[in-house]
C-alpha cells in the first residue's frame, strides 16, 4: 500500500485528530530522542494536546535546557539592540566624517588660491595669516633640518682631520726612520 501526500490542513473528524495526534507526537518525542543520542544534541519537546495535556521530551535538564534557550534569546535581541546601536554612531560618525574632509578640502583649495571669490576681505585676511604662520613654520622646519646637516658634516670634518693629522704622524715617522740610514749611506761614500 502506496501513502500518498496528504494535505496539511485541520482535521475536522474528531477521532481522527486524536488519532493522527497520538502517532504524530509519538513520532516527533521518538525523533528527538533520536537526535539526541545520534548527534549528541541537547534536545527538548514540549507539546500540549488540544485539551491542555502536556507531553515532553528532554535529552538533560529540561529547565536548564530552557533557561538556556531564554539565555540565547534574550541575549540575541540585546545583541540586535547594540548592533543597531553600533551602526547608528557608525552613520553619525561617518556623517562627521564626511562634514570634516568637506571642510577640509575647501580650506585646502582656498590655501592653493582657489575659490576665493566667494571670501570676504576678513576671510581672505585670515587665510593670509595662515599662510604667513605655514611659511614661518617651513622656515624654521628647513633651518633646522641645514643646521642639523652643517653639525654632521662639521663632525665628519674633525673626524677625517684628525684621520689626515694621524695619517701625517705616521709618515713623518717614517721619513725620520729613512734619514739616519741615508746619513750612513752618505757617510759611507764620502769615505
Amino acid at each position: 500500500m502506496v501513502r500518498g501526500k496528504i494535505q496539511v490542513k485541520r482535521i475536522e473528524n474528531a477521532t481522527s485528530r486524536q488519532v493522527t495526534f497520538s502517532k504524530r507526537r509519538n513520532g516527533l518525542l521518538k525523533k528527538a530522542y533520536e537526535l539526541s543520542v545520534l548527534c549528541e544534541a541537547e534536545v527538548a519537546a514540549i507539546i500540549f494536546s488540544q485539551k491542555g495535556r502536556l507531553y515532553e521530551f528532554s535529552s538533560s535538564d529540561i529547565q536548564m535546557i530552557i533557561e538556556q534557550y531564554l539565555n540565547r534569546t534574550n541575549s540575541g535581541q540585546l545583541n540586535n539592540i547594540a548592533e543597531e546601536q553600533y551602526i547608528k554612531e557608525l552613520r553619525s560618525e561617518t556623517a562627521i566624517m564626511e562634514k570634516k574632509i568637506r571642510l577640509l578640502d575647501v580650506s585646502q583649495r582656498e590655501l592653493f588660491g582657489y575659490g576665493l571669490s566667494s571670501c570676504n576681505s576678513e576671510e581672505l585676511q585670515e587665510i593670509e595669516n595662515q599662510l604667513v604662520r605655514s611659511l614661518h613654520r617651513i622656515r624654521e622646519t628647513k633651518a633646522w633640518i641645514l643646521m642639523d646637516h652643517i653639525k654632521h658634516l662639521k663632525e665628519k670634518e674633525r673626524l677625517l682631520l684628525e684621520e689626515k693629522a694621524m695619517i701625517s704622524g705616521k709618515c713623518g715617522a717614517k721619513d725620520q726612520q729613512q734619514l739616519p740610514g741615508d746619513q750612513e749611506r752618505h757617510s759611507d761614500t764620502n769615505q
